[in-house]
């Protein structure tokens, strides 16, 4: 097989990212089973932790899930104690979602996962970062990409 090959696997970004995903939710899954979280919880508490009390779509857009995704991992954190759901005041067409006294109490052990994440993983914090940085970018060029509105040049 030719080195320059475009079709190579090892030189195609979908399947490096595939690859990467896998493995690193290997390393969060030990890590998050004493809080009783799964990787998709974690990421709506975090999402919580830093702003709560918030809107389900607020949710959604922050750790961008669609709402068909999101709403079961929801219930399941409202059955474990974590989360209350509740009607927007305001606007009883929002759905409001905030943490418990359990909930917030979780963050303390919560603040132990990303060290130890930089840990199992033998890279530096700053690799992390970068990587951090590189991937939000290629996130938001992907976005972009297939936005049909944007692919015809249209900006809203």
């Amino acid at each position: 097989m030719e080195i320059d090959d475009p079709l190579r696997l090892d030189r195609q970004v979908c399947f490096a990212l595939a690859v990467a995903n896998r493995s690193v939710l290997g390393v969060y899954r030990p890590l998050l089973e004493p809080l009783g979280l799964t990787h998709p919880q974690y990421l709506v508490m975090l999402a919580l932790w830093g702003e709560a009390p918030m809107s389900v779509k607020a949710i959604a857009e922050a750790i961008q899930l669609d709402s068909p995704t999101l709403s079961p991992l929801l219930k399941r954190l409202e059955s474990a104690g974590l989360i209350t759901r509740g009607r927007d005041s305001r606007d009883e067409r929002n759905l409001v979602v905030d943490l418990t006294p359990a909930g917030r109490a979780l963050r303390k052990q919560a603040e132990r996962i990303p060290p130890a994440v930089v840990e199992r993983l033998g890279v530096t914090l700053a690799d992390l970062e970068e990587l951090r940085e590189v991937l939000t970018r290629v996130n938001e060029a992907a976005r972009r990409a297939g936005d049909p509105a944007t692919a015809r040049g249209v900006h809203a």
